[in-house]
């Protein structure tokens, strides 16, 4: 089992930053892809960002250019910076661990999300 903890969420005005943390149970960085996923009201859970074992980096349309995810193997935490923050980003965010098992399964760990939002 692999518990996962989001910080760093809150209200914040448009063209500001933030920076989410996620804290894992335990040291799974080189065998799981990390991400982070966020969900608006209304809407259907989507990615912002993963990281895999070996370190490839993969975004969003939407948040490209303006969000980094990255992890510090040390402390078992993964980051995820966002800058030029607009309306359109308020969501949970969550942070996610997944391992692919078979072609047909995975092993899938969710946090339990943090909130941003971003208002004027």
């Amino acid at each position: 089992q692999v518990q996962l903890v989001e910080s760093g969420g809150g209200l914040l005005q448009p063209g500001g930053s933030l920076r989410l943390s996620c804290a894992a149970s335990r040291n799974i960085f080189n065998i799981y892809t990390m991400g982070w996923y966020r969900q608006a009201p209304g809407k259907q859970r989507e990615l912002v960002a993963t990281i895999t074992s070996g370190g490839r980096t993969n975004y969003a349309d939407s948040v490209k250019d303006r969000f980094t995810i990255s992890r510090d193997n040390t402390k078992n935490t993964l980051y995820l910076q966002m800058n030029s923050l607009n309306p359109e980003d308020t969501a949970l965010y969550y942070c996610n661990a997944k391992r692919q098992l078979t072609p047909t399964s995975s092993s899938n760990y969710w946090g339990q999300g943090t909130q941003v939002t971003v208002s004027s």
